[in-house]
């Protein structure tokens, strides 16, 4: 589902409204103050309008009706762009005032709320703003569902270009992987902030952009979930070691999605019996919590969040690695790495939200044993009718050498 239009940059108010209706919802209250609320700027299309938001202002999309706005008299062209009636203050008892006739005759609103911040990535509004809400007996609910119909939800572009982001990730792990086998081969010290730089300038080759460059991890360090090597830090690629790769990137294009996949290999000819049962039990997990999106998906049920998360670490826990998990199994994939949409997760937050039609996110359960850890990280887009893998599974650590 598309909530821009190209042109104007306004949100979809029509299919807005329509979303409210499918799910019982009166009012979607859309807020901000100084960009505290980036997912407020983009449905609105505040934060493509060029100019500072500074001051607070409030958008009110009813299930029914026209729109309406508050803002601020000296930012009042902030709202310009979007439709229906703009309520106008500048001192705190216009605020006031202004506040409660916005939100007469309004029983209930969704915002970027969520109970005791359960789900954080979706917790923006500040607990006095949502106080001040719930003062004109307007019931506060969270947007959590509404954010992932209009700002987690891939067009068919976007799946394009993850796809595409994809395909290249799996080129350089290949790349990386053969690098560090040769090295160990030829007798050659291969750090792993060479190698590192070598996988960065291989993004550059293949059009893509990221947040960071790549985690590249051996044997201990492989053990720390988000380790990254420095010029400073770094261990080398030795024979007989576990090496992790975990490589994210987009499409250079506008509105491109990331891909993110996590790869381990191992630096000999016969991977230790240590280290295949825990490969097994991580692959296991991942492939549990596909079959679970994939069997819901194609009965047409819903799943959520943690249900795929519980799914995939029982897995984990029945082979007797439980104390080893470190993280939640998988997150939204969008055009941040880490996107608005539900993630795979009952153990960092209890994600209730729906694994929605349209969405991405990985699938990544890890174990991280102390001298070696090991993650196998896939992608997955919800279809209407079926979970798709967008790429290859690892079936068994690599041998390099």
């Amino acid at each position: 589902m598309t909530l821009y239009t190209e042109a104007i940059m306004a949100p979809d108010v029509a299919a807005i409204q329509r979303s409210l209706q499918e799910s019982g919802l009166a009012a979607w209250l859309l807020y901000d103050f100084h960009g505290a609320n980036p997912i407020s700027l983009r449905i609105a299309g505040v934060a493509s309008s060029g100019h500072l938001a500074t001051r607070r202002w409030y958008y009110l999309i009813p299930a029914e009706g026209q729109p309406k706005g508050l803002v601020h008299r000296i930012e009042r062209q902030n709202l310009d762009h979007l439709p229906g009636e703009k309520l106008v203050y500048a001192g705190r008892a216009e605020l006031d005032r202004g506040l409660t006739e916005l939100l007469a005759g309004v029983s209930q609103v969704a915002m970027e709320y969520s109970p005791e911040c359960a789900i954080p990535y979706v917790s923006r509004v500040d607990a006095g703003t949502v106080e001040a809400v719930r003062a004109r007996g307007v019931e506060v609910v969270s947007s959590g569902d509404l954010v992932q119909q209009f700002e987690a939800a891939w067009t068919p572009a976007q799946l394009a270009s993850h796809r595409a982001a994809s395909e290249a990730l799996y080129r350089i792990k290949d790349r990386a992987f053969a690098a560090a086998g040769q090295a160990v081969r030829d007798g050659r010290r291969l750090d792993e902030f060479s190698l590192q730089q070598q996988m960065w300038r291989w993004f550059d080759e293949e059009g893509l952009d990221s947040d960071s460059p790549p985690v590249v991890a051996v044997g201990p360090n492989a053990s720390s979930p988000h380790y990254l090597p420095t010029q400073a830090s770094s261990a080398a690629i030795s024979a007989e070691a576990l090496l992790l790769l975990d490589l994210w990137g987009k499409r250079r294009e506008p509105g491109s999605v990331f891909a993110d996949i996590t790869w381990v290999g191992y630096t000999g000819t016969q991977v230790p019996e240590r280290m295949r049962r825990v490969f097994t039990a991580v692959a296991g997990s991942r492939d549990a919590a596909v079959s679970l999106v994939q069997d819901r998906a194609r009965a047409g049920q819903d799943v959520r969040g943690w249900e795929a998360d519980r799914a995939a670490r029982q897995v984990l826990v029945d082979a007797g690695f439980g104390e080893f998990v470190a993280h939640r199994t998988g997150h939204s994939l969008g055009e941040n790495v880490h996107g608005n949409g539900a993630h795979l997760d009952d153990y960092e937050t209890h994600d209730d939200r729906r694994l929605l039609p349209g969405t991405g996110f990985t699938v990544e359960p890890g174990l991280y044993v102390g001298d070696f850890g090991v993650r196998s990280e896939i992608n997955v887009y919800r279809d209407l009718r079926d979970a798709i893998v967008t790429g290859p599974r690892q079936e068994a650590i690599v041998t390099l050498v």
